[in-house]
């Protein structure tokens, strides 16, 4: 016991969780704001890995860090109106979609990396983002670290929360958002298209989705290679529901995620002879739990996965 009190007690560990996190929020801002039109986009985990290598390779190439972030985001968007032409108007399965996205966008990301760097025994680094000093409080003790020393792309990612949940509950747009995930046909009805509205809110989200990527390789570490999301973006799907749908809640679920790698991390370098694998597993098996138990009083958006066509019911 004692030993987990140090690792909970830790500075360390609850600044690892904000940036570990961080991620976690852009891709699941970009599924909720997907799903909230009534559209499930499974391309999240390659466009995330897009994204990491299309921002990686600007920064690589001369560009600032903005510059790559802002690449990662049209080259995720690029992505969403892909998905958006193939599930909305089209009507295709958003399942199959997604996947078929996944797969392509993952493999276009090395191919384009392996013709930027053909041969390398290691990955090519670059300068990344340094944390902060917020107002000078970094120093301050336990809070300062973890609340002001974070870099820049973590309090983009929070802020996007913020502005996330007040344009859905508070404004006309996030009225008719809702209305596209719950009742297309009463938003058509008055006078809002709601096939353009849900390209638009995909192509936003693929491009966070995207941004959650480009963290990974322009804070998080500096180099880019093609795992490197490790089954963020499916995590993410998970956090939407286990969020009911809601931004607050799905910072929340990030945090909670994060809180459990971060810690398994730590617990490995102090506990002996317990196979590694054991820890890895820890915070996706407590994800699923968490999962089950909010998943019960979860509302669906009414349309999610319906597709829309003028004039049928």
């Amino acid at each position: 016991m004692s030993v987990i009190f140090d690792i909970l007690a830790a500075v360390g560990l609850w600044e690892a969780v904000l940036r570990i996190a961080t991620p976690l929020i852009f891709g699941t801002l970009g599924v909720l704001l997907c799903e909230r039109v009534g559209v499930l986009n499974l391309g999240i985990e390659g466009i995330m890995t897009f994204g990491a290598m299309v921002g990686w390779l600007t920064v690589y190439s001369g560009g600032d860090l903005w510059t790559g972030m802002a690449a990662a985001a049209l080259g995720g968007a690029a992505f969403g109106l892909l998905h958006a032409i193939l599930t909305v108007p089209l009507g295709l399965s958003q399942h199959v979609t997604g996947l078929g996205i996944t797969l392509f966008a993952s493999s276009f990301a090395y191919y384009v990396f392996r013709l930027a760097v053909p041969v390398a025994t290691s990955p090519p680094t670059v300068e990344p983002f340094r944390p902060l000093d917020v107002f000078g409080l970094a120093d301050l003790p336990v809070v300062g670290p973890v609340l002001f020393g974070q870099t820049a792309p973590t309090y983009l990612a929070l802020a996007l929360v913020v502005v996330l949940a007040w344009v859905i509950y508070r404004t006309p747009l996030g009225l008719a958002l809702r209305m596209a995930g719950e009742n297309p046909h009463a938003l058509d009805a008055q006078g809002v298209d709601p096939i353009r509205l849900r390209i638009w809110a995909i192509m936003a989200g693929s491009a966070l989705m995207a941004m959650g990527g480009a963290f990974l390789t322009l804070a998080a570490f500096n180099s880019f290679f093609p795992t490197m999301v490790q089954g963020r973006g499916w995590i993410c799907v998970a956090l939407v529901v286990f969020a009911s749908w809601r931004p607050g809640r799905a910072l929340l679920g990030a945090l909670l995620f994060a809180f459990f790698d971060a810690f398994q991390l730590r617990l490995q370098t102090v506990v002996d002879g317990v196979p590694y694998q054991l820890f890895l597993m820890a915070p996706y098996l407590l994800s699923i739990l968490a999962l089950i138990v909010m998943a019960r009083r979860a509302r669906v958006p009414q349309a999610l996965m319906q597709p829309y066509r003028r004039g049928e019911r």
